[in-house]
This record gives structure tokens, sequence and C-alpha cells, in this order.
């Protein structure tokens, strides 16, 4: 009878998440998780209010990144947006630091090293959910590439904020000036994913066969505008020639991201515009762009569309790598005069 008495009374407590031992601890917090790869202002501010920020807190946080970028030409640099500008206890990261800094092209990959030292520098924890954000001038334009960068070295728990521009104009919490500085922590050294990955040498066979009985039918997408694309416009560096890899196809971002807002358009859309492209998804495809940075908002704009995550890649080195390591006699760079 008392048994009976006791089970009838018994009320489950709130559910929480276990999280796995980390680093030698164990997290423990509420269901605050954010679920797509692509997030919007609203999500997040309720994910962040959730989430409560604290210095003391060793459970796995939602940690806004900042990857404003500007193209060399531009004259504004992302750590000055980000001062001016932010997401309240938002971390900065550098697509100008955070690379291999002994190649001569701008943004190829950090070692796995260099890219822990990063992470670590940042604040950042393996099992933290990282949300890539960019500049409020720009809109979806560089936090694609940080994002890729963050999922092809191995992190769990990415997201993109579609995007910084809109959480500004809607008037979502802001702060600005000198950030907060944060406690180094120890980022585990990743292994990156090599498959998701092209190398100059391999994308230029891959190019010089495309069109050639019994070669594999690889697609490759050039996100830069129409007018580089067709060589009929100069390269932002100075002295680059302007064109694209024969057979390439122009996928442009501006074709992929709302003309005002600069957002990224709704999966329903990119799939159409994809689609009248010609970009096949039963084909492998590699993406470029001029230095491996827009490429990625392609990527994720497949990711959206439903494209499938395998036998896609982003030739890191890109159209700098590509303009200057080609000899004009092998006809590898076309313009559309």
């Amino acid at each position: 009878m008392l048994l009976t008495t006791l089970r009838a009374s018994f009320r489950p407590l709130p559910s929480l998440s276990i999280r796995p031992l980390v680093g030698g601890r164990r997290a423990m917090s509420s269901q605050y998780t954010l679920t797509s790869y692509i997030v919007t202002p609203a999500e997040l501010d309720s994910a962040l209010k959730k989430n409560v920020y604290s210095k003391l807190s060793t459970a796995p946080r939602i940690i806004p990144l900042c990857a404003s970028w500007f193209l060399p030409n531009d004259g504004r640099t992302g750590i000055d947006t980000f001062k001016e500008s932010r997401i309240p206890h938002a971390r900065f990261f550098d697509l100008d630091d955070v690379k291999d800094q002994n190649s001569p092209y701008p943004h190829m990959l950090p070692s796995a090293k260099d890219f822990a030292n990063a992470m670590g520098r940042l604040g950042i924890r393996k099992d933290d959910s990282v949300v890539v954000y960019d500049s409020k001038e720009l809109g979806i334009f560089s936090a694609p590439r940080v994002a890729w960068t963050l999922q092809i070295f191995g992190h769990p728990n990415v997201h993109i904020l579609n995007n910084f521009k809109v959480w500004a104009r809607d008037g979502f919490p802001t702060e600005s000036g000198e950030p907060d500085e944060v406690e180094r922590v120890s980022y585990p050294i990743p292994e990156l994913d090599k498959t998701k990955v092209a190398a100059f040498e391999e994308v230029k066979e891959i190019v010089k066969d495309l069109g050639k009985e019994g070669a594999e039918e690889v697609q490759v997408l050039d996100a830069r505008p129409a007018g580089r694309w067709a060589g009929t416009d100069p390269e932002p560096r100075e002295g680059l020639s302007s064109g694209h890899m024969p057979q390439s196809t122009n996928v442009a971002t501006s074709y992929l991201l709302h003309p005002e807002d600069k957002t990224l358009l709704p999966a329903s859309e990119l799939k159409q515009i994809l689609g009248k492209l010609g970009v096949d998804p039963s084909k492998p495809i590699i993406s470029s762009c001029g230095t491996g940075v827009t490429a990625a908002i392609v990527d994720t704009a497949l990711t959206e569309a439903g494209y499938p995550q395998e036998n896609r890649r982003i030739y890191d080195g890109s159209w700098t790598e590509w303009a200057q390591r080609v000899k004009p006699t092998e006809g590898l760079i076309q313009k559309s005069l």
C-alpha cells in the first residue's frame, strides 16, 4: 500500500541533458540547443537568453564567433567592425591570421596545431556550440568559410547566423568597444578531414580532363561575381588576371543571397537556382572563388538545398592560386569577351 502511494505521488524532475565527460568533467545543462545549421537572429537570441553567460560555468556554452572580413581593396577591417558593434560576449576569428602563414596564397588552411591554438586563445572548448556570423555591413560573406573550417577540423557543434545585418536591424542586443579578455583553454589538436579539401594539382588534372570521353564528370562551381568570372572585370588583387577555369560554372554568391538584407535564401529557392544553373546533385562538386572564402557560401547553399555531403570539396587556393600557377600556354584561363 505504501509503495503504491509513493508511486502515485512521484513526479519526474525537469528534463536535463547529461553531457559525456569532457576534459575530466561532466557537464550538465538544460536542453536549450540549436538544431539547424543556419539559425535566425530570433533563434540565437532565444538560445543565448536560456544559456546564461557565466565565466564560472564549466557547462557547454553557445558562443557567437564574429568572422567579419573584407576584400583587400575595401579599406575596412574585420577587427574594427567587431569593436564597433558585436553580439555580447562574442569572440573574433581573424581569417587573415588563422591560416597557413608560410603560404604565398591569402587564406590557405592552418595546420591542425595552429587551429587548436587559435581556438584555445579564443577560449572555445570542444563541447561549445559555436555560431559564426559576419559583419552587419556585408551580411553573409565570410562566416561560411570559418564555419566550414571549424567543421573540417572536427568541431562538433557549428552554426551560421543568418545574419548579423538582420540582428542589428531588428534591435537584438549588441555591445561595442574593446572586448573582454577571455580565459585561454586547452583545445585538443584535431585531424583535418582531407576529403573536403581540393588542392591545386588535383584540380588542374580534373579541369584538363573535363569534357573528355571517360573522364569523371566533376562540376567546378565559381562563386566570384559574373564579371570577374567572365574576365570583363578586374580581380581585387592587383596584377591578377580575371577569367575562369574551362567548363566551370559561375554560381556568383549574389545569386544565393537576398538582394537587400544579404541573408542566405530559403532552401527551396536555393534548390531552384542551383537546378537552373545545371548543378547536378549526383556528380562530384568542387567550389572555388577568389581565395577560398566565398566558395564556402556556395557549399553552404548546397547543404541547405539538400545536395549530398559526399563528393563536395572546396578548392583552398582558389582563383588567386590558380591564376598565378597555371601557364599561359596551357589554356586554363578563359575569358568570355
